[in-house]
């Protein structure tokens, strides 16, 4: 097994999804990154190599109890989506940043969905939701224990 801590992981594993996504003038990139104690976002232009908009955890009128939590992600992706927004953005890749898409970094981005980011995909989001309860809902027919007689 390789010696390498969970930071070099994560530097890896972002690389690599760097390779495949990339933003542009009409959809730049949302980058994430997350700290122990704060939770940062970006809106980057990579072919102009320029951060178009950023929002954290860090900025007085944004900053909570803590940076660190659920809260403060919903915050970020809230304050990210209206200043992209106000620019004339609406259209973002999500670069997770190598982390799981889980906990703050699913936090964030869907409260940029919910505020005006990406609106298709949440709409697509909510249809797959509502199908996926319904069909939980649905009644399984139960199974029927069979028993073998002793004759």
């Amino acid at each position: 097994m390789a010696n390498t801590s969970r930071a070099e992981i994560r530097t890896a594993i972002h690389q690599r999804i760097r390779r495949k996504v990339k933003g542009g003038t009409e959809k730049p990139r949302l980058a994430i990154y997350r700290s122990l104690n704060h939770i940062y976002a970006q809106v980057i232009d990579d072919r102009k190599g320029q951060t178009l908009v950023s929002a954290s955890s860090t900025e007085k009128d944004l900053r909570g109890n803590t940076g660190g939590n659920l809260d403060a992600a919903k915050r970020i992706g809230q304050a990210i989506a209206e200043r992209a927004l106000a620019k004339g953005i609406d259209q973002v890749v999500f670069d997770r940043g190598g982390y799981l898409y889980h906990g703050r970094v699913k936090a964030l981005t869907d409260a940029a969905r919910a505020a005006g980011l990406n609106k298709h995909e949440a709409t697509a989001a909510t249809d797959g939701d509502q199908q996926a309860a319904e069909a939980v809902s649905e009644p399984k027919e139960e199974k029927k224990s069979r028993k073998k007689s002793k004759e």
